[in-house]
Parts: C-alpha cells; sequence; structure tokens
C-alpha cells in the first residue's frame, strides 16, 4: 500500500499550511496539493488524481457546500470537511454529510495554532478512515421526504415504557445510515437510545433533522429522560450516555466523565450500561464507523442474552466498529444497512426467540 495522497482546500493560507504539516508527520500520509477555492481545487483533482479531499466550509467564488455537491454528482472521492463550530456551520455539515463527506472536523476558533495541533489526531485518523471508505453518488439521497405526521407522546407510551430498547453506536458514515435506519421506523417502535461520534453543538441540530424526517421523536438526550415507546434519545456531545432503571422505568444518565475508548460520548459507556441494565431486554445495533468503540460493549451485550446485530461490510462507509465486534464474537446477526430496522424491530417485539 502506497501512501495516502490528499488534497487540502481551504482559502485560508495558515489552515492550509497547518493542516499540511498536520497531515504529513504522519509516514502514511502525502499532501500531493494545496487549493485556495474550488475553481483551483477542480482543476488540481482532475491533475494530481487525490484519494482524499480535507474541505473548508465558507470559502471565496463558491462555498465548499455547492463544490461538495457537485464533486459528489460527478467524480465521487472521500471528502473530510472542515467546519468551524457555529450554529450555521452545524447545519451547513449536517447537509455535508447528507450530500456525501465521509466525515468532519471541528475548527478551532482561537488560536488556531494551539487548537490545531490538539485536533491534529483527530485529523489524521478522519483522513485515514475517508481513504479506505465507500462513496458513491449522493443525488438520491439529498431529496428525503420530511416527515410530518402525527408523532407519540410520553404519557400514552408510559405503560410500556419496559418493552424492549433498541441501542445504537455509529461513527464515521453514521449519520446518513441513522437516518436510513430511524426512517423506517414506525410511531410506535420501541423506545431507542443512539451514541454516536459527534462533537458538543453538532447533535442537537442532529437530533432536529433525524426528528423532521422519522415518525419516531428523535431528541438530544437529557439527564433523566424516559426512554419511550416511539421515542429516540441521542448522546449529546461530549457527556457520556447511560441507560438506569428505577421501577418500572427505563431513563437515561447523561453525565460529564472522561472519555472511553477515546471517545466521549462512547458506545462502549452506552452498551455496558445496557448489559447491567437491560440484559436480554435490550437489542444491541453496531453501525459503520473506525477504530473499535462499542465491540467489548457489544460482546457483553450479547454475554447477557440480548440480540445484536452488526452492519455488513459491503454497506458501511468504514467497516472497523463493526469489524471489531464480529471479531469479538459478540454479533448474532451481520445484516446490510437495509435490513437491519426489521431485524431489530423484530427482536425488540420478542418475534425472535431469546437465545
Amino acid at each position: 500500500m502506497g501512501k495516502i495522497r490528499v488534497l487540502v482546500v481551504d482559502d485560508s493560507a495558515l489552515m492550509r499550511q497547518l493542516v499540511t504539516e498536520i497531515l504529513q508527520s504522519d509516514p502514511g500520509i502525502e499532501v500531493i496539493g494545496t487549493a485556495g477555492d474550488p475553481f483551483v481545487a477542480k482543476d488540481k483533482i482532475l491533475a494530481l488524481n487525490p484519494d482524499v479531499l480535507t474541505l473548508d466550509v465558507e470559502m471565496p467564488r463558491m462555498d465548499g457546500l455547492s463544490f461538495l455537491e457537485k464533486l459528489m454528482a460527478g467524480r465521487p472521492m472521500p471528502v473530510v470537511m472542515l467546519s468551524s463550530l457555529t450554529e450555521k456551520g452545524c447545519q451547513t455539515t449536517m447537509r455535508a454529510l447528507e450530500l456525501g463527506a465521509v466525515d468532519f472536523v471541528t475548527k478551532p476558533k482561537l488560536d488556531v495554532v494551539t487548537g490545531m495541533d490538539a485536533i491534529a489526531r483527530e485529523i489524521v485518523d478522519k483522513v485515514k478512515a475517508a481513504s479506505v471508505a465507500r462513496v458513491q453518488r449522493a443525488l438520491a439521497r439529498s431529496d428525503r421526504q420530511l416527515y410530518d405526521g402525527p408523532k407519540p407522546n410520553a404519557t400514552n407510551a408510559l405503560i410500556t415504557s419496559t418493552h424492549k430498547v433498541i441501542a445504537i453506536g455509529a461513527s464515521t458514515g453514521g449519520t446518513e445510515a441513522l437516518m436510513e435506519l430511524l426512517t423506517q421506523f414506525p410511531s410506535d417502535a420501541p423506545g431507542a437510545v443512539v451514541v454516536i461520534h459527534m462533537p458538543e453543538g453538532f447533535t442537537a441540530s442532529y437530533a432536529e433533522r433525524l426528528d423532521r424526517h422519522c415518525r419516531v421523536r428523535v431528541k438530544e438526550a437529557e439527564n433523566g429522560d424516559r426512554i419511550l415507546p416511539g421515542h429516540v434519545l441521542l448522546a449529546p456531545g461530549n457527556f457520556q450516555l447511560a441507560v438506569q432503571r428505577s421501577g418500572a422505568t427505563y431513563s437515561v444518565r447523561v453525565y460529564s466523565a472522561p472519555p472511553v475508548s477515546r471517545h466521549r460520548p462512547s458506545v462502549d459507556v452506552l452498551f455496558q450500561s445496557c448489559a447491567e441494565v437491560l440484559g436480554s431486554n435490550c437489542v444491541g445495533v453496531i453501525l459503520t464507523g473506525m477504530g473499535n468503540d462499542g465491540a467489548d460493549g457489544l460482546s457483553e451485550m450479547h454475554n447477557q442474552g440480548a440480540f445484536t446485530i452488526a452492519q455488513d461490510e459491503a454497506t458501511c462507509v468504514v467497516f472497523g466498529m463493526p469489524k471489531e465486534a464480529i471479531a469479538k464474537g459478540g454479533v448474532d446477526e451481520v445484516l446490510p444497512l437495509k435490513r437491519i430496522a426489521t431485524i431489530a424491530l423484530e427482536a425488540a417485539r420478542c418475534e425472535i426467540l431469546s437465545k
């Protein structure tokens, strides 16, 4: 395997220099060029044929989002977005992932040099993951219909809150995988809890986007929220999420704690709490993502009698987390993304016999 060839696209000369230095500090990566705007980037993509593109959002002559849309329609390739942490930036980044970007890194707003040093490892890891990602034209994904029908409320669902819970973990490629999965859930689906590797400030925007497209209610989890049928709770960025039980009801604990498996929120934290609190009364699902977060937790869920599912390699953007979970022997079914919702719902409704 040769080095991963990267083209860095950013209107800031300082940012181009910093990203280049960070990437080239890794012996497996070579920055083959830089571009200050999408028009220069287009020419360099054609001339240099990079493996991965890092792309700024706000640039002159054409914004990064418009360029990404054209790129993914004509010449799909792995793209890692660089985004500032603003409300507008959150929405733009969500749209970029919908259009086919593999992942994103949040730029520091203050003290850029020190801030970039702090996220250097993240940039390198995400570029490496993107280099092996499966990228497809994303036009079909950009036209989803919003769901505006009635949704369940908490009061009429409370009496069934001890039905099985669906716990889901995802990382790279997970924003669109979760969208495809959750849009298949009916309005009375079993309660679900989700961890996706996403920084603080982005999870609320992402939860709102999911809620607009799904029949179930989706919200960023708050400490003490009950897990109820027809509701999905998404772990907030920079906080850990665990399930807990009080009498006949399940709820979530949202708390500040060190990273686990290098992540906060961590899929392992969620899954291990499910193993301890829910046992066989839970279904575990691990989706596309780099690294091994969730593998240990899913194995423990499996050992405690939970039904467990991993997304298959063919439909993963990055087959890291599911691969590690499968290798640990903690997976009952390996399924393509389009089948996971059906099997998870059947298992949660006890239509699949427990082991």
